[in-house]
């Protein structure tokens, strides 16, 4: 098996900060991330060998995740946009970094579902699972959205992102 980090291994990395100190199980997992439980194992094995999980504590390890985050996953999973869609926001044009940011454009960017509410450009998200699993889980779409902000966001948008991923990974409120 492969040690490279695959997108969907941030997918569920994501996913275990959100669930914070409740317990799971690798089939819980794969069923609220829309994946199968191997996969979710493989993508914990891969975070393991990057140092972004630590299995001797069972958990993410979030300050290696939150570097990760802001300094290479724009570049080890950039993100596509295509044309028009109908679909779910993401980026700033979602919470979190929609209450902070006015967006200056007059499509936001969104993950294309058959029966979405916003038109917007087109965002390739992380992994074919991201739109369902974020209906789901309301601070796993924030993490998401801010993600996505990192991937294709212009510097103010990178900037708040960080800054609301430090909250929400680190658990450490903003400077002001």
């Amino acid at each position: 098996m492969s040690l490279h980090l695959k997108p969907q291994d941030v997918l569920v990395l994501l996913k275990l900060v959100a669930i914070g100190d409740r317990s799971w199980t690798y089939s819980s997992l794969a069923r609220e991330l829309g994946m199968s439980a191997s996969e979710v194992h493989a993508a914990i094995t891969r975070a393991q060998s990057a140092r972004l999980y630590a299995d001797v504590l069972g958990t993410v390890m979030h300050p290696n995740l939150l570097e990760f985050l802001v300094h290479g996953v724009r570049y080890a999973f950039p993100a596509q946009l295509g044309p028009p869609a109908w679909g779910i926001p993401t980026a700033h044009a979602a919470p979190p970094l929609n209450r902070m940011i006015v967006a200056d454009e007059p499509l936001p960017p969104v993950w294309e579902v058959p029966d979405g509410t916003t038109q917007g450009i087109f965002v390739t998200p992380l992994y074919r699972s991201v739109p369902a699993a974020a209906r789901r889980d309301p601070l796993l779409y924030e993490l998401l959205a801010c993600v996505d902000a990192l991937r294709i966001g212009r510097v103010r948008e990178r900037t708040a992102a960080t800054e609301a991923l430090r909250v929400r990974v680190l658990g450490v409120e903003a400077a002001v």
